[in-house]
């Protein structure tokens, strides 16, 4: 703007700017791999050049129930509306063939007897009430059927039928969606992020799940999938190579009992996917850990999956996760505030296999952990004797009641000597 009003001329500006954009450094970070599983659980996978689009008609329940609400809604809302001007288009027509809507029946309807095939119906305005009343069932009293028309008998026994299979379409439909197995997933928590630290002697990789119902979840099971992008010996290249990893898990059924957050553990050993890879190598891995929880609702007795996903960024080496369960007057009491705390902790940075060729690491690992923590307790302690200290000698300067007075001693020589006590 102010070269545009040649206060500054415009070679400065440019100079200027391009002097700037030389000073600061350009740090072009590593173009991060886009997730197959999203945290909330989401597959990112987008389907595209589908050209069998009639098979999605086959199974259309399914179609209606994936659909959106919005789309649901239209669809429930012109279905009805469809089929009640269909019937009154018919209702109209079974009146017209048989000459209800001509004005003259009416004058000889009082001098001989004319039976309409229905009473009242005059319009398609009518015709489309009177639909409206058989396809519900409201019956307000004024339009009703008569003997005289065997097909308007045919039409009454087909629209009932065509309604009670929209109503059993579109109401089942709607119920399977409000009741959809991924909405009680949205109260099955994860942890943020995992953590890789020493159990038992063994390197492992942690996370914790969660529950915030108390309606449990029956025949809970947890898998862990390792996810990366592989090449073949022959040179074939998977995108998608998906490789299970065992969960270290002391029942023999495999299920967890998830009436508590728990922290779901597995084991780095030779079976392990991330049995060669260190602390250094972590940040430098283009792999994702996928999680899947899979039980049954208590309440309503539908499986129910919830899914999340970890990359090399969410996973901390060196640390645990805080304890969160504790017993308060009797009871189990669960903090989550407290869910995806971690605290550091003393582990090797080498990768599991070197752990397993040379055992001594480990020891070495915890004795300096041991070390530095007896160092900063020893700080700790004479931090707090200092402040002690201080906060005494502060007191006595600022109270002189404290101060103990001087007392003189006389000698036999006579000589005066002053000491404190």
């Amino acid at each position: 703007m102010l070269a545009r009003k040649s206060i500054i001329p415009e070679e400065y500006v440019l100079a200027r700017i391009a002097a700037e954009n030389l000073r600061k450094p350009r740090i072009r970070d590593r173009p991060r791999k886009a997730r197959f599983i999203a945290k909330n659980g989401a597959c990112n996978l987008a389907h595209k050049n589908i050209r069998e689009q009639g098979r999605f008609l086959q199974d259309i329940f399914t179609t209606l129930v994936d659909l959106k609400w919005r789309h649901t809604l239209v669809i429930f809302t012109m279905s009805f509306l469809c089929s009640w001007l269909l019937f009154a288009m018919m209702w109209w027509l079974v009146a017209f063939a048989h000459g209800d809507m001509d004005p003259s029946t009416e004058s000889t309807t009082n001098s001989t007897k004319w039976t309409p095939c229905v009473t009242c119906v005059r319009s398609f305005t009518s015709a489309f009430l009177f639909s409206i009343e058989v396809q519900v069932t409201i019956g307000f009293g004024g339009r009703m059927m008569t003997e005289e028309c065997p097909l308007a008998i045919t039409v009454l026994i087909l629209q009932n039928i065509v309604g009670l299979i929209i109503n059993a379409v579109m109401l089942g439909c709607i119920f399977m969606k409000t009741a959809q197995a991924h909405r009680r997933a949205e109260t099955l928590i994860f942890s943020r992020q995992a953590v890789i630290a020493v159990r038992n002697g063994k390197l492992c990789f942690m996370f914790r799940v969660g529950d915030l119902r108390k309606s449990m979840i029956i025949s809970a099971s947890v898998r862990i999938q390792v996810v990366r992008k592989t090449t073949t010996p022959e040179g074939e290249v998977i995108p998608i190579h998906q490789v299970d990893i065992p969960v270290d898990n002391p029942i023999e059924s495999n299920n967890i009992f998830l009436v508590a957050p728990l922290i779901i553990c597995h084991v780095i050993d030779k079976r392990s996917p991330l049995y060669d890879i260190s602390a250094a190598d972590l940040a430098l891995q283009d792999l994702e850990l996928i999680v899947i929880l899979e039980g049954v609702v208590e309440t309503t007795g539908i499986t129910t999956q919830a899914r999340t996903s970890y990359i090399a960024e969410e996973i901390l080496w060196g640390h645990r996760f805080v304890p969160i369960v504790t017993e308060e007057e009797g009871v189990y009491a669960v903090d989550y505030s407290k869910f995806g705390n971690t605290i550091k902790v003393a582990a090797p940075r080498c990768s599991a296999r070197e752990l397993d060729e040379k055992p001594s690491i480990l020891i070495q690992t915890l004795q300096k952990s041991e070390l530095s923590h007896q160092n900063s307790l020893r700080k700790r302690n004479s931090m707090r004797r200092n402040n002690s200290i201080r906060r005494s000698n502060s007191m006595r300067r600022t109270n002189p009641s404290l101060i103990v007075p001087k007392v003189q001693f006389i000698t036999p020589e006579g000589n005066q000597s002053a000491s404190e006590t």
